[in-house]
């Protein structure tokens, strides 16, 4: 026997034995296989339409993150516009309030400053009225007493007011 040339028993053996082994194949081998096949092209058709639907899904939130962002901008440019108008009518009521006080504060001074003019000349007047009983007081005394020094006496009177003798016991 030789190894090109088989024996015809042996390929009746061997066409038996496949073909058995082709029909428990066929009959449960091939279906699973095939089965499996199909199930494995179905996964991989799910998974390409999950990936195509999360890719649309994943655009579709994208977009909305776009918006949400651009709401944020619109509301943050609005509080700010809404802040610096704030700010300024602070400010400008903080600068008319300081005004108003200042005024305060002036009208006060002035009228301190008037009060004390007043007391001051009322003081003075006092010193004028005092001074002039003063010298009236001496003219009369000089006057009673004797004739003749009148123009000495005089003379001291007009020193004593334009202030050369100020001292109160030369007076007398």
């Amino acid at each position: 026997m030789s190894l090109v040339t088989p024996d015809f028993g042996l390929i009746v053996w061997m066409t038996l034995i496949f073909g058995i082994v082709f029909l428990v194949l066929a009959k449960w081998g091939f279906p699973m296989i095939t089965s499996s096949v199909r199930e494995r092209a179905e996964k991989i058709d799910a998974s390409i339409k999950a990936a195509k639907e999360a890719e649309e899904s994943l655009k579709k939130l994208e977009a909305r993150q776009a918006e949400m962002i651009a709401e944020a901008r619109r509301q943050q440019a609005q509080i700010l516009k809404e802040a610096s108008a704030s700010a300024g009518a602070i400010i400008a009521k903080a600068q008319s309030d300081a005004r108003e006080e200042a005024e305060k504060i002036l009208a006060q001074a002035r009228d301190r400053i008037a009060a004390e003019k007043e007391s001051a000349l009322a003081d003075i007047r006092n010193e004028v009225a005092m001074l002039s009983v003063s010298i009236a007081e001496k003219v009369l005394r000089k006057e009673l007493s004797e004739q003749s020094s009148n123009s000495a006496f005089l003379a001291s009177i007009v020193d004593e007011a334009t202030g050369k003798a100020s001292d109160p016991s030369k007076m007398n």
